[in-house]
């Protein structure tokens, strides 16, 4: 059973799709969702990719050849090509410019490298913008964007979309049966949204699709508060900021539909020329919120991210949850479609990543589940705003020295890609991420230091040490396969993703709920319930206040001592057979004493309070424990920390990743002989250098 709110938007996004490519143009009433076709699974069987950003168009053609050589040497089998090209492709409005591209790809294909074409449309071109101002996106302070940017255009213009529908299928037209293309990226990096006239009156119909009598609005978001009472939607204003909670999680919810229905316009028309063979993709930010990815990748064949780290600091834990996140859109393994060689520019100190990381980078990404790894870009630009962004060559197309440390990682994909087709992670544990929850969070955090990224990574890193496999999931996939799953900032909780969470913990799951849990409804409205909320009365116990804290709290217990810090919540039981294994220290305070976690059981399953931001000794600990009691074990025991473990299974293979990120050499004990997949050759007992990688295969059940 899948919750309302999210039947609902679906319906919401096909009507807004639909409209936005019908000639009326009208968002009436949102239509059922019809029948789709199933879609082409992302590809049958690659082999893995590895690859580049390649520009051609940026470069004299008689220097094709030269670069192809050197990127074959590396091992590169694939480069996206296209993806801010327009200007190239349609030069002027209707007149269209393929014989570059055609040459392009078939010099690549020479080279046995396979095409991802990227449409242009994150780059309009200047006879666009100038012909059709409108099509500009317009900041919330009322500025239209000018061009000589990129993602300047306005995502809800009738117009643009158009415009960019009218690209995307004349390429499909063209390349949807080309051999060497096997993929198409849509757009590049989506989510900066328009806030003009024409936008402001698309999100007025949404919000009449959705309510209906504008007095069922104004009940739902309580709009007596400060006399906010409407009489018609185009009275309701559209800001992000210092508006009525209900109207700012709408407002997210609007924004994300209308990025749907943009990529989906695309996608269509590549669909309707493109084989099955050929995937459809768009490639997203990690952790940013600009959209849902779980419903924009509803009908994309696979997901796909760009992977960056503005600093010289490789933060592998979090870089790994970023993984388990996009895997997460279609619970499938996933495209790493950017990621940086060494160094980028846009961050505050752009220092270079230390030598063998990058290695380890890519190598981590596969672990996690990437069937491709591709760096952006091959060759530094001679102008534009990314001149010192780090590259493969150099403006001369010598081989920067990152160079041969890429070209050693791809020769080892290509020695390891046969161990590894058709295998993915698997995990028994899951941590729930939702969209509407982090929104609302996010324009309510009630203390500057609340976040709820850092919220989740302080639950998932302990995980994904102990277990070594977690899956990060919207809270509407099914459930019934995870032992244990987490919820670290459920915000918002309806009665249906409350019961489907309730009957999953009476099945025997063990459900773990983090602070500011069932806190609002689907409307963003407080719960009349205690938090947590619908769920109150299956834990037993409830949230009596929540704090923000100006400094940390101690915090002990049966499981362990540590600190709370940022936030904490006065829990209390309200049966007998409702545990409370932590409790404040007694500091003169509202906490003094109080439970600061509740665990109850349920038949063979359990459900857990945390109401604390725990310092992350104590949290360890914590999950230690939900570890123990779900039964979960390591992929591999007795394990040091600076090593990661990661698991692929599938057609009959077991393939272990280990990658030491320590500075000093590591041991792990194995309890079979293993094969080393690069070397061939057996392996009783890892000895894994600093910053260095095995990759280990088993037969399946060993």
């Amino acid at each position: 059973m899948i919750a309302n709110r999210r039947l609902f938007r679906r319906a919401i996004l096909f009507s807004v799709a639909v409209a936005l490519t019908c000639q009326d143009l009208s968002l009436a009433q949102p239509a059922p969702r019809p029948a789709v076709k199933p879609l082409a699974q992302a590809a049958p069987a690659f082999p893995l990719r590895f690859g580049v950003a390649w520009y051609p168009e940026q470069w004299p053609e008689e220097r094709w050849e030269a670069d192809l050589a050197l990127m074959q040497a590396a091992h590169i089998n694939v480069v996206r090509v296209g993806e801010f090209a327009w200007s190239a492709l349609e030069p002027r409005e209707g007149q269209f410019d393929f014989a570059w591209l055609d040459r392009a790809i078939e010099a690549a294909g020479r080279h046995h490298i396979a095409v991802v074409l990227g449409t242009p449309t994150a780059a309009p071109p200047a006879w666009l913008t100038t012909k059709y101002p409108e099509t500009l996106r317009v900041g919330e302070d009322g500025q239209r964007a000018e061009h000589g940017e990129r993602q300047q255009f306005n995502f809800a213009d009738v117009r643009y979309r158009q415009l960019a529908r009218r690209m995307a299928e004349q390429m499909a037209i063209r390349y949807g049966a080309n051999p060497n293309v096997i993929g198409w990226q849509v757009d590049n990096e989506i989510g900066v949204p328009s806030y003009d006239a024409e936008t402001k009156a698309q999100f007025h119909r949404w919000l009449a699709a959705k309510y209906g009598p504008i007095n069922d609005l104004n009940a739902r978001w309580t709009t007596r508060y400060w006399s906010q009472f409407y009489d018609s939607y185009d009275q309701i204003p559209m800001h992000s900021r210092d508006e009525n909670p209900g109207l700012l999680l709408d407002l997210h919810r609007f924004f994300s539909d209308t990025w749907a229905s943009y990529i989906e316009n695309q996608a269509e028309a590549i669909r309707g020329h493109a084989d099955r063979r050929q995937f459809i993709t768009t490639n997203t930010l990690g952790w940013r919120a600009d959209f849902d990815p779980y419903v924009l990748h509803r009908r994309l064949d696979l997901s796909a991210w760009d992977e960056y780290m503005p600093t010289s600091k490789y933060a592998w834990l979090d870089q790994g949850a970023k993984h388990d996140l996009v895997r997460g859109y279609k619970r499938a393994t996933f495209w790493v479609m950017e990621t940086q060689p060494a160094f980028v520019n846009w961050g505050g100190i752009n220092a270079a990543l230390r030598p063998g990381q990058t290695r380890e980078v890519a190598w981590q990404a596969i672990g996690h589940g990437a069937d491709a790894v591709l760096y952006w870009q091959w060759r530094s630009a001679l102008n534009g705003q990314e001149q010192y962004h780090g590259t493969l060559v150099g403006p001369d197309g010598e081989p920067e020295p990152v160079y041969a440390e890429v070209a050693r990682t791809g020769a080892e994909f290509a020695r390891t890609s046969t161990a590894l087709v058709g295998t993915s992670p698997h995990a028994q544990v899951a941590v729930l991420n939702d969209a509407d929850s982090r929104w609302a969070l996010e324009a309510q955090r009630h203390t500057t230091a609340y976040d709820p990224v850092a919220a989740t990574e302080a639950f998932y890193r302990p995980l994904a040490l102990k277990a070594q496999a977690v899956d990060i999931i919207s809270p509407d996939t099914p459930l019934a396969g995870y032992r244990l799953v987490v919820a670290p900032a459920l915000n918002v909780l309806t009665q249906a993703e409350a019961q489907r969470l309730a009957e999953y913990v009476r099945n025997g799951g063990h459900l773990v709920l983090g602070p500011r849990s069932g806190m609002k409804d689907g409307d963003d409205a407080l719960n009349p319930q205690r938090q947590p909320g619908p769920l109150a009365a299956l834990l037993g116990g409830r949230v009596e206040q929540f704090y923000a804290l100006d400094r940390p709290i101690a915090v002990a217990g049966e499981i362990g001592a540590g600190a709370a810090g940022v936030w904490a919540e006065a829990l209390s039981a309200k049966r007998p057979d409702t545990l409370a294994p932590l409790h404040y220290a007694k500091t003169g305070g509202w906490l003094d004493g109080q439970a600061a976690m509740l665990t109850h059981r349920v038949g063979k399953g359990s459900i857990t309070y945390i109401g604390a931001l725990l310092e992350p000794a104590l949290m360890t600990q914590v999950m230690d424990k939900m570890l123990v009691e779900a039964a979960i074990r390591p992929i591999l025991a007795g394990v040091p920390e600076p090593v990661e473990v990661m698991e692929r299974t599938g057609q009959g293979r077991r393939v272990l990743v280990l990658i030491n990120h320590g500075d000093l050499p590591a041991e792990v004990p194995l309890p079979i002989p293993l094969t080393d997949v690069l070397t061939r050759t057996p392996v009783k007992a890892a000895h894994i250098p600093a910053h260095d990688v095995l990759v280990l295969e088993a037969a399946m059940g060993k």
